[in-house]
């Protein structure tokens, strides 16, 4: 682990300019550490991926335990492409069901299942392990960035 830090770029002039730009990059480094270190220790330990175990959590907390897709894009900041996929696998794994909104005929509601629930709580402990050590401490790079494909 090597410990990152964050700097503006070269040729940046202006100290509020900088700070600006320091604090921007130190907020997108934490993020992708944090998204990075979520999303390892819940595959390891649930065969869960982070966005997965987000939409369990969003489903999990409401009365119902269910949703329209709409409504779980804007909680989990996905678009409804790629919550539909991520829906889709969690789906398949029987973690969660769809239905027709009875409201509106257009609209699909997601319900947590059983084992959906069974498996949320389950990764809950470590998810909130992996939030409190890696939002407080200092930014240290874990997650090498995967490397780029020239097509």
């Amino acid at each position: 682990m090597t410990v990152t830090k964050v700097s503006a770029g070269p040729g940046e002039t202006g100290a509020d300019a900088s700070a600006d730009v320091r604090e921007w990059r130190e907020l997108l480094a934490r993020h992708a550490d944090l998204t990075c270190a979520l999303d390892r220790a819940l595959q390891a330990g649930h065969a869960l991926g982070m966005s997965e175990y987000e939409v369990l959590e969003r489903l999990a907390e409401l009365p119902e335990q269910s949703a329209k897709v709409a409504t779980i894009a804007k909680s989990v900041h996905l678009s409804q492409s790629a919550l539909s996929r991520v829906i889709g696998r969690l789906e398949v794994a029987g973690l969660v069901e769809r239905h027709m909104c009875p409201e509106d005929r257009r609209a699909v509601n997601v319900r947590l299942t059983d084992e959906g629930l069974r498996r949320q709580t389950e990764a809950q402990p470590t998810q909130r392990q992996v939030l409190s050590q890696r939002l407080h401490a200092p930014l240290v790079k874990t997650c090498e960035p995967v490397p780029s494909v020239d097509a």
